[in-house]
């Protein structure tokens, strides 16, 4: 934010940075349905669709490494401006690139986001620049704006991913220049992080945060990474790419329907953030996250036995309706285990922990999909979302306290 700013101009720096967020949501939300479709049109195997997409999430897991732990120091404008270069690149280059390992190194390289869902390292700075302004006692509420911004924003991008179908010519060629068309749509964030963030905010050294940290907060933030990890690997099974790709293969839905069908579920998604919000206060974090995700996962565990594209479709809809309720409950929850000069690291490790997973779930789902059948990769991705909420339920409720409170973390 520029120097002199005052809190209302903050107020105002939400607004903007909660729409350069939603930018990068379109384009990801477009990817996320539009990549899957595309690769099966190319006649991709399974095998293929899983390294392309996991090689863009890699790129996104090693671009959240270098931000929480390789750089002594960090600018967090010149760093959301690379990231957001580095985005636009990798999908003009899906465009213009059409050989499996190439494309695969274009998405590394690109940042490419077959998820479907904004979880980046650009998504990492500007969480820490909103915890670090919030009391704790409002973080859920705000992290719940930001995060139904993305994915209203992200739905109407999966709707956009329907137009090869919709408009004349061939699909394959539409897509090339949607591709295209969204690299260009994703720059225009750059005049907003100018702007609004100044030169030289966050130029901190993480593991001087690191090395001051309370043990018990580094021991919860160590925790919390391999929880997040092993949802993320859940994650990885599931990404938007691949569902997109499930649909395709399993009951033939094009674009026409399957984006349509995720602009209907981030709708769900941006709606449950508030109901998120309000069970929070009632129930605590953990459990918000908890016993809205169970049930979730059980939807997806039963859809490869779906009869029907009718029936696939309310299953998925009705798991995208609890999938993401977690959503601002872990992020206030991560919020409220550190102290406000500890959070770049805690969100940088556990964004980091998500993405490896992400980026290793494809790669499997792939392979599991040609060894163990089309359905494979939803049956194991829910069973290790399952588990991993039985875990976290069973390590932090009636957990230790807060940093610098008395009270503790699920009463």
């Amino acid at each position: 934010m520029p120097p002199g700013s005052t809190d209302e101009r903050w107020r105002h720096g939400l607004l903007l940075l909660s729409t350069a967020a939603g930018i990068r949501a379109f384009c990801i939300g477009l990817t996320g349905v539009l990549l899957g479709l595309y690769l099966a049109r190319q006649d991709f195997t399974a095998g293929q669709v899983g390294l392309v997409i996991g090689s863009g999430l890699a790129g996104n897991a090693l671009a959240t490494a270098w931000l929480a732990w390789v750089a002594p120091g960090f600018d967090r404008r010149a760093t959301l401006l690379v990231c957001t270069a580095l985005s636009a690149l990798g999908l003009i280059g899906v465009a213009h690139v059409s050989a499996p390992l190439a494309l695969a190194v274009v998405a590394f390289v690109g940042l490419v986001n077959g998820m479907g869902r904004d979880r980046g390292p650009a998504q990492v700075i500007e969480q820490s620049l909103l915890s670090d302004r919030l009391p704790v006692s409002d973080g859920a509420r705000v992290m719940a704006r930001y995060t139904a911004s993305q994915d209203v924003c992200a739905g109407l991008g999966s709707l956009a991913a329907g137009l090869p179908d919709l408009l004349p010519g061939d699909p394959s060629e539409t897509s090339r220049l949607l591709f295209a068309a969204a690299g260009l749509c994703s720059l225009l964030p750059f005049a907003i992080y100018t702007w609004l963030v100044p030169a030289a905010s966050g130029r901190e050294s993480i593991q001087t945060q690191v090395g001051t940290m309370d043990p018990a907060t580094r021991r919860r933030v160590r925790g919390l990474t391999g929880l997040f990890a092993l949802d993320s690997l859940g994650g990885g099974f599931l990404a938007g790419s691949i569902l997109s790709y499930w649909f395709f293969k399993r009951f033939g839905l094009s674009g026409e329907v399957v984006g349509p069908l995720f602009l209907v579920a981030r709708g769900l998604n941006a709606l449950s953030y508030f109901a998120a919000a309000a069970l929070a206060r009632r129930l605590g974090l953990v459990r918000t996250m908890v016993f809205t995700h169970l049930p979730s996962s059980a939807f997806l565990l039963v859809l490869p036995w779906a009869p029907s594209a009718a029936v696939a479709m309310l299953l998925f809809l009705a798991r995208e309706a609890l999938v993401q309720m977690d959503v601002p409950a872990r992020q206030a929850f991560v919020a409220l285990v550190t102290r406000p000069g500890e959070r770049v690291y805690a969100f940088g490790a556990t964004g980091l922990a998500r993405n490896i997973g992400w980026a290793v779930g494809p790669g499997l789902a792939g392979w599991s999909a040609q060894a163990l059948g089309l359905g494979a990769p939803l049956v194991i991705g829910a069973g290790l979302k399952m588990v991993y909420d039985l875990l976290l339920y069973r390590s932090f409720v009636r957990g230790p306290a807060a940093p610098g409170s008395t009270r503790r973390l699920e009463e």
